[in-house]
């Protein structure tokens, strides 16, 4: 799946200007035509990563064999009436089976599954808006997809 996947990580709040949008569309639709990116990874809890859906699903219009998968950092056990619900906006979700009792650190575990399968990773970190009582969730990532030595496109 690496080769030609693509995974989203950013903050749960982001300036959300057309110029970022133009910006993920241009690099979205590079990946997909010059490097044959035909699967994104999405999380959840982020407004970067519902912007992600939302642009991916459009050029989705044009590019119908792309496919949106949903990695759930929650719930390992869904029924069928929430898989038909994710799956009215994706392709495909699943759940890790190695991020089960990880407690709070799901949410880093999932990244790094994203990350793990990913050849690409399209990033929005930014230091000023990153939480000061805590180690940041996206600088987390972004130090894992540098040490792994992934494809990191900066937005």
């Amino acid at each position: 799946m690496k080769e030609k996947t693509c995974c989203f990580f950013g903050h749960r709040t982001i300036n959300e200007t057309e110029e970022l949008k133009s910006k993920l569309i241009e690099v979205i639709e590079k990946l997909i035509v010059e490097k044959k990116v035909d699967t994104f990874l999405f999380g959840s809890k982020s407004r970067f990563n519902s912007l992600c859906l939302e642009l991916v699903t459009e050029i989705k219009e044009k590019c119908p064999h792309i496919k949106r998968i949903y990695v759930r950092a929650e719930y390992p056990c869904i029924n069928e009436q929430y898989t038909n619900y994710l799956l009215e906006s994706y392709e495909d979700t699943y759940y890790p089976e190695h991020i089960i009792d990880s407690g709070r650190a799901a949410y880093v575990e999932r990244n790094y599954e994203m990350i793990d399968k990913s050849q690409f990773c399209i990033v929005y970190y930014d230091e000023s808006n990153a939480p000061t009582a805590r180690k940041s969730g996206t600088k987390i990532a972004l130090d894992y997809a540098i040490k792994k030595g992934k494809n990191i496109i900066s937005v």
